[in-house]
């Protein structure tokens, strides 16, 4: 069993005690217990440990009076449990006010439904995040591994912390006609899920966009703008893996745009300019090899001539 996983059952099975499977109960040091609760659960009982020859209780939540006595019954029961509904309850001896037992109400859902999603800037390493489909309410932290190949060894998803939902995978193999495997789990008090992507390189790959769009005019030359760019700063190895450059210009206060044919130079003197006028171009990259995707488009460049 994957190292990771056998820490989030451990993380998981913390938390839990055998009972209503509405709720699961966490013993905190000292006198306050913590009870957690899914949101929506028609019934939730808090039990109060009733010394002997004490047979009426009183509750409190926050520490004020909720009016109600459980008599002959320790528990109390919390129906419809709502967000406001969360808070510090207290039972005490009817007849005293003597704090018997306290215990903080929390609510809110198991992980549920993870989306992962992985994309690589360069060759080097994949970046990878996720998401619940629905927002517990509670804390809930992520383990993730990954392995190369079915039968690979396993290594850890480097995130920044075991809250984090995002993770990276260094190193990377890059043609490999195997996929990346990450697993990805996410555990609460309330429960876990687990996920499995498998990611291929090629069709995760997607520079980020050209860096350092610029304007220059041609000296002598009102008809022509020079554009040039620098490859995003975060694309490795570049002299190895050039990239393809398509570029998008337009007259300011014309709505059409127009298209220059791909080029893996980084500058294109643009023709046809119209003295006097405002352009702007925009650039997005792509591996010149034709694998992945385009970037998006570059901030845009303003010139004139």
């Amino acid at each position: 069993m994957q190292c990771g996983l056998i820490f989030a059952f451990a993380l998981l099975f913390r938390f839990m005690s055998c009972g209503d499977a509405a709720w699961i109960h966490e013993k905190e040091a000292g006198s306050l217990d913590w009870h957690y609760a899914r949101l929506g659960a028609p019934t939730v009982i808090l039990a109060c440990p009733i010394p002997e020859g004490v047979s009426e209780v009183e509750w409190k939540v926050n520490g004020t009076s909720r009016g109600v006595l459980a008599r002959g019954n320790s528990d109390l029961v919390v129906r419809n449990a709502s967000l406001d509904q969360e808070g510090t309850y207290s039972c005490h001896k009817a007849t005293t006010g003597e704090t018997l037992h306290r215990v903080h109400l929390k609510l809110g859902y198991p992980p549920e439904k993870l989306s992962i999603q992985c994309r690589s800037v360069s060759y080097s390493s994949i970046n990878c995040s996720w998401a619940l489909g629905t927002e517990p309410h509670l804390g809930t932290s992520f383990f993730s591994t990954y392995r190369h190949g079915m039968q690979g060894e396993e290594f850890e998803c480097v995130q920044p912390d075991s809250g984090a939902n995002s993770c990276s995978i260094s190193n990377v193999e890059m043609f490999s006609t195997y996929p990346y495997m990450l697993n990805v789990t996410a555990v609460n008090p309330l429960g876990m899920v687990t996920d499995i992507a498998y990611v291929f390189l090629d069709q995760i790959l997607k520079p980020d966009p050209p860096e350092d769009l610029k304007f220059s005019p041609i000296p002598g030359n009102r008809r022509k703008l020079l554009l040039e760019w620098k490859p995003p700063s975060s694309w490795m190895y570049s002299e190895y893996f050039p990239l393809r450059y398509l570029i998008r210009y337009s007259r300011n206060g014309v709505n059409n745009s127009n298209m220059a044919r791909p080029t893996e130079q980084t500058t294109l003197v643009l023709t046809g300019i119209r003295p006097g006028a405002t352009y702007t171009a925009w650039v997005a990259a792509k591996d010149s090899l034709d694998i992945g995707q385009y970037s998006d488009w570059s901030s845009p460049a303003m010139g004139t001539p």
